[in-house]
């Protein structure tokens, strides 16, 4: 008779601290969003590798944050999105730093906006470049697969299971001016589907989260009535807080039966 395999490994979940000792990566944690989101999952429990590409003293201001309310439990990793050979080297940072890699947060991402043609009184002005199409595809689409199959290649080897977590954007519908933006973060929310089919097995979870339109320090510096225009069609009539995107990424953790799906935080703006 023939012996049904055990089921892999699945990671703690993030509701009441059962996070600790859990080591989470979060790219782009140096402000923002990701800032909050490792705030987040330093709150569960979890041990937290901020990586940042160039800010390098905000990095260091949050680490610094996190381990005055738990001593070491909060280093920072500088890496190239674009640069292969550093991102190989993340998850062995985490390692490094907390013993192992139970947490990604694809989070980093860059915008360079610009219509596909721009047209004035009939006569084609401006188009967006192939340099403006390029620079985004790189960080925001290729550079998640890489953390992505990096990291889940580390907690396959470590046996213990994990959770990915894509932070994908409405965007990913079409929005005019963002050709490349809408592009990659179309392609964030389809590899989570593809990568949770292909990592069950490991007891690999992964999830995406689509955030609207964030309150960002950019977006509060904007004149009243651009802010006005951006919040028009919002059902509930506001921009998101990073605490709130932040908490989306969360459930995800708390919740073990969650895979392969996008949540969406966008106040119904996509409704």
């Amino acid at each position: 008779m023939t012996q049904e395999p055990s089921p892999a490994p699945t990671p703690a979940t993030a509701a009441g601290n059962t996070l600790t000792g859990k080591t989470a990566l979060i790219t782009g944690a140096a402000r923002r969003v990701g800032a909050q989101i490792a705030r987040v999952l330093h709150g569960a429990g979890a041990n937290v590798v901020l990586h940042y590409r160039s800010s390098a003293e905000d990095a260091t201001r949050l680490a610094n944050e996190l381990n005055g309310t738990r001593p070491n439990s909060a280093a920072v990793a500088e890496c190239d999105l674009l640069d292969v050979s550093q991102i190989k080297k993340l998850p062995a940072r985490a390692q490094q730093a907390f013993g192992g890699l139970d947490i990604l947060v694809n989070n980093a991402g860059i915008v360079r906006d610009a219509m596909l043609v721009k047209v004035k009184d009939g006569q084609v002005v401006g188009k967006m470049t192939l340099a403006q199409w390029q620079a985004v595809i790189d960080v925001n689409l290729t550079g998640v697969f890489l953390c992505a199959r990096e990291a889940a290649q580390r907690m396959i080897k470590l046996t213990a299971g994990g959770v990915i977590v894509n932070v994908s954007s409405i965007s990913r519908a079409g929005n005019p001016g963002q050709t490349n933006y809408s592009a990659a973060k179309a392609g964030v929310a389809a590899m989570t589907v593809v990568w949770a089919k292909e990592l069950a097995r490991y007891g690999i979870r992964v999830g995406a989260v689509a955030p609207g339109f964030v309150r960002t320090p950019m977006v509060a510096e904007m004149k009243p009535e651009a802010l006005a225009r951006m919040t028009a069609p919002v059902p509930l009539g506001r921009l998101g807080e990073p605490d709130e995107i932040a908490h989306a990424v969360g459930f995800i953790f708390e919740n073990e039966f969650f895979t392969g799906r996008c949540v969406e935080v966008d106040a119904g703006l996509r409704m």
